[in-house]
């Protein structure tokens, strides 16, 4: 039998079965990655940039569209209303950080529109709450991206109480009181470039769900089933051969007597 599976007929089918396996798996593999990449956020187009006044309403939630668009905005800042959010690092997508690794402060101060309501805007960042956090005076434009206001629950609390012009979160029903009932709209803006010399906050651009493309797992399955199928012909062709050779060697001579 091992003779049988040695002849050079024999191990042609071996290298080729062996090829064609490696071939299948690979592409199966490959279908298969396309299909899980298909289900992963994807960057969403990147308009643009529009006036704040016209994603961030006051007294409502901003539509899922809008946030992380980019925005435009005019006023004049309140440098007196500003404030700091503790325990923040130098990126939005990050949760909120922690005093015992030095999470830092975002810099928040109210941009006054014409129209009187404010904008909370995120103006940097800062490592230490005595930084230096100086406000532009007059009348300043500001770019960046929207997002949305935070719940009061959002990030942990710490366990004492914040000092005075401190705040945990940007959560728009908060700041209404600390800024003695001011038109507060909702959401705040992410400056970009930062003000001044403080240090920049990273923020993502919007993004898309994934639509997942079924019809890539169904290819990974056939490539698999082809596989599988080469495994089942190559073990029907082995057994026929070793079949044929242990008919031809039971066969009784034939003589021929002249």
């Amino acid at each position: 039998m091992v003779r049988t599976l040695l002849t050079p007929r024999m191990l042609g089918l071996h290298v080729l079965t062996a090829g064609v396996l490696v071939a299948f798996i690979l592409l199966g593999r490959w279908q298969l990655g396309v299909f899980q990449d298909s289900g992963r956020p994807q960057a969403a187009s990147d308009p643009a940039p529009v006036a704040v006044t016209a994603l961030a309403p006051a007294g409502a939630q901003l539509t899922g569209p809008a946030v992380g668009r980019r925005v435009s905005a005019e006023g004049v800042y309140d440098a007196g209303s500003q404030l700091l959010v503790a325990d923040r690092p130098p990126d939005v997508d990050v949760p909120g950080g922690n005093v015992a690794r030095g999470g830092g402060y975002w810099v928040l101060t109210p941009l006054r529109l014409d129209d009187g309501t404010l904008m909370p805007v995120v103006r940097g960042w800062v490592a230490r709450a005595a930084d230096p956090a100086a406000v532009p005076e007059g009348r300043v434009t500001v770019s960046g991206r929207l997002r949305p206001q935070e719940g009061t629950d959002s990030v942990q609390r710490r366990p004492e109480g914040l000092p005075a012009g401190q705040v945990q979160t940007v959560s728009t029903g908060e700041l209404l009181n600390l800024w003695d009932g001011a038109k507060v709209r909702t959401g705040y803006v992410v400056a970009q470039p930062p003000s001044g010399s403080l240090t920049q906050v990273k923020v993502s651009p919007p993004v898309v769900g994934g639509t997942l493309t079924w019809r890539n797992l169904a290819y990974a399955a056939n490539w698999w089933i082809f596989a599988g199928f080469a495994v089942f012909m190559w073990f029907h062709f082995v057994r026929d051969g070793v079949r044929a050779e242990r008919d031809h060697r039971k066969s009784p001579e034939i003589v021929l007597e002249g």
